[in-house]
């Protein structure tokens, strides 16, 4: 499929855009004319201002000369990182940069469908704030890519309590505010809607269609199920614990306190009842230990206290959220606020 631009059409200001399409890519450069051929005009379809943003993260083949010439029409802009530094990296990137009233992440690979978006759209105008995109009908191997992503899917969902059945589909559509106030790090931008909904985002999941790869390689493997669970638990200790650690550091400096002593009861009841030395056994060894680790935990949850109130007060944040304000003559304060 070629692709249907001319070099300068249907420009858009420097101001605000009603869509900003966010695709990071690497290593997709029999990808990029395709997908523009059928991304702007499904685009062109939805009557409202857009622009499309590219962020190629470090590819090492032609993707950025392909994004080169595909930027001949100013509504494509195009975001080069020096190197490969990850896809959440990459869907920061075109977060900070977008100007869109709302946010449509998508794959470059060609495997969402452009025409799906105005329904996301549709979605959001119903009042929804988050619509995650569904891929009810995958087209991708179903041992090493379809089976891992449904046990993952289950896990997040069971964990965060944000019941959904497809975090892996990047096609999802967001009101821009939703994604203020906090920052993606590691392979966290599938957690975006768990951020959300803790927000008092209103969400929803819509089915959308998914073709199979056509050209290219999949950049995503089996070591990706170790990735999601170790980053779960990053995302549930952030956002239940990042204003309260010591509850975390604190509850289980108890647990080993009190397994602490457990074993000594124990131990001295060996001693006076059986008759067996403490030198016998290596319950001293676990009451130290015990004891040692749980005043260790406690301490770090004290530290993490004083790291946490520097954290807020240096920054002038705030740990609650204002949605709106009614009969107040100044003007609300920008929101820098994070979760609680």
């Amino acid at each position: 499929m070629t692709l249907l631009l001319t070099p300068g059409s249907a420009t858009t200001d420097m101001g605000t855009v009603s869509v900003s399409v966010l695709i990071p890519v690497y290593n997709e450069e029999d990808n990029i004319a395709p997908l523009c051929g059928r991304l702007i005009p499904a685009l062109d379809g939805l009557g409202r201002s857009f622009e499309v943003i590219f962020v190629n993260d470090g590819s090492t083949d032609g993707t950025e000369t392909e994004l080169q010439r595909v930027a001949a029409d100013s509504r494509i802009r195009v975001i080069n990182f020096r190197r490969n530094v990850g896809q959440t990296a990459a869907m920061m990137a075109g977060i900070d940069h977008a100007r869109g009233d709302v946010i449509v992440p998508m794959d470059g690979d060609l495997q969402n469908d452009p025409q799906d978006i105005a329904g996301l759209l549709a979605k959001l105008d119903e009042g929804y704030d988050v619509v995650s995109g569904w891929r009810a009908d995958r087209q991708d191997g179903f041992l090493l890519r379809t089976l891992p992503s449904k046990m993952a899917n289950k896990l997040i969902s069971t964990i965060s309590g944000v019941k959904l059945n497809d975090y892996g589909c990047t096609l999802k559509a967001y009101r821009r505010q939703m994604l203020q106030g906090y920052r993606l790090y590691g392979e966290m931008h599938r957690f975006v809607p768990i951020y959300a909904r803790w927000q008092g985002a209103k969400l929803t999941e819509m089915p959308v269609r998914h073709h199979p790869r056509r050209h290219g390689q999949s950049k995503y493997g089996l070591e990706r199920v170790l990735k999601v669970v170790l980053d779960l638990v990053v995302v549930k200790f952030l956002t239940q614990y990042e204003t309260k650690p010591i509850y975390i550091f604190g509850f289980a400096g108890l647990m080993f306190m009190g397994l602490s002593v457990l074993a000594g009861i124990y131990a001295i009841y060996l001693k006076l009842v059986d008759g067996i030395s403490f030198i016998l056994t290596p319950l001293p060894l676990l009451v130290t230990m015990g004891l040692v680790t749980g005043v260790m935990c406690i301490l770090m949850g004290l530290l993490a206290e004083l790291l946490v109130r520097i954290y807020f007060e240096s920054q002038g944040k705030s740990h609650y959220s204002i949605k709106t304000m009614l009969n107040f003559d100044e003007p609300p304060p920008v929101d820098r606020s994070i979760r609680d």
